[in-house]
């Protein structure tokens, strides 16, 4: 087996502390060492990496271009490691934890509010979100349940539908004021805002309605829904989305529809896990519950 090149975690921690305080005497006070030992591991470590991680600038110590590169990772890591152990150090066996991975609009506008029951019904199941904007391996993530916006169909994954799509445009009430909207021609030189990973939603809004436009993929894009509608609010343009993303803000009178034409979508959202997981408590509990609270 071969050697991993793995700096120690005490190697980590002085640097960390080091590269936070620009002193190697503060960061020795704060981890209760000295401050030849701190200097020795942050040595240990450029030995290793081949690279210097600090230099010093008259009396200032600034972090070279190699060692600010490493410091983001060097956080990452120490952050999981303390998350895991205190996850370790509080875990009862009566307890169970559920990675669930979401959509990040359809988790906070759809899913949050099928939580509280699940999680009022079944005390003894934690549940861990990780937001993902994209299709992606389940088990090469360690991800027990996902929601997949699309076709309804993934090799080896288990899949549930749970509500269909309808993109509604909406704008402020303030540019809709500035700029009065009476035909879709009209609504096709607002500044149209765009979702990264719909490159083309504009241009079938538009051609589903015999509307052609050369503007259709002209505009700002975002790569999630929030900021996009945030946008929208403000009064930056005219925002193709879900209508289950801006509900409220239509209720509310922030968002108005720009045009009453509702396009139905091809794809939907689904609940999907992988097939063998299926039996495991924790996942039937959750895949139960979601699913009959989907109307």
């Amino acid at each position: 087996m071969s050697t991993r090149n793995l700096p120690s975690t005490t190697a980590m921690q002085c640097f960390e502390a080091a590269a936070r305080h620009m002193s190697f005497t503060r960061a020795a006070n704060e981890l209760n060492l000295t401050q030849s030992a701190v200097s020795k591991q942050i040595a240990q470590l450029e030995t290793t990496l081949q690279h210097k991680l600090f230099r010093r600038v008259r009396r200032s110590l600034l972090l070279t271009p190699e060692g600010a590169m490493f410091l983001s990772d060097v956080r990452k890591v120490l952050t999981q490691i303390e998350m895991s152990t205190q996850a370790i150090m509080t875990y009862s066996g009566n307890s169970e934890v559920l990675k669930i991975a979401t959509l990040p609009s359809f988790g906070s506008r759809w899913l949050a509010k099928r939580l509280p029951a699940f999680l009022s019904a079944h005390p003894n199941i934690s549940l861990e979100f990780h937001d993902r904007v994209t299709d992606f391996d389940l088990e090469q993530h360690s991800i027990d349940i996902a929601f997949f916006y699309g076709h309804g169909s993934w090799p080896s994954l288990a899949c549930h539908k749970l509500i269909d799509e309808v993109m509604v445009a909406v704008a402020s009430s303030q540019l809709l004021a500035q700029q009065p909207v009476h035909t879709v021609d009209d609504l096709a030189r607002l500044p149209l805002l765009h979702l990264s990973t719909r490159p083309d939603a504009w241009h079938h809004w538009f051609s589903d309605q015999a509307v052609a436009t050369d503007r259709s993929y002209h505009g700002t894009r975002f790569e999630t829904f929030p900021m996009l509608v945030r946008t929208a609010m403000a009064g930056g343009g005219v925002a193709l989305v879900p209508h289950f993303t801006v509900d409220e803000e239509l209720d509310s009178g922030q968002l108005e529809l720009a045009w009453p034409y509702r396009l139905p979508s091809d794809n939907a959202y689904y609940l999907v896990y992988p097939e063998h997981l299926g039996e495991l408590a924790k996942v039937r509990c959750f895949v139960e519950h979601i699913t009959a609270s989907r109307r």
